[in-house]
């Protein structure tokens, strides 16, 4: 008799124990489901930063092989040093 009236007290603790084991499996879901479309997000973000980047340096070696190509040396004038604060070009008042 006495087995009997334990069984039948475990068994309301036993659903007990399985309602709240489903509410924390739902909810556990919930917050997995959360947390995955934030990792999607900042995937997102990077592979649109990491592509701003590359375009950016993509257009700094485009610029800087246009200043190599246009620089010559009939451009370039020489200057000399002569003493304290004193410099002499030359070469800047020719035209070419």
């Amino acid at each position: 008799m006495v087995q009997n009236f334990a069984a039948r007290q475990g068994s309301a603790f036993r659903s007990l124990a399985l309602l709240a084991g489903g509410l924390a499996t739902i909810a556990a879901v919930i917050v997995g489901a959360i947390l995955a479309v934030f990792a999607a997000a900042t995937v997102a973000v990077i592979a649109v930063m990491a592509s701003a980047l590359l375009a950016f340096a993509g257009f700094a070696m485009r610029a800087r092989r246009t200043v190599r190509a246009r620089r010559t040396d009939s451009d370039i004038i020489e200057a000399r040093h002569q003493g304290g604060h004193h410099w002499v070009a030359y070469g800047w008042n020719e035209r070419r």
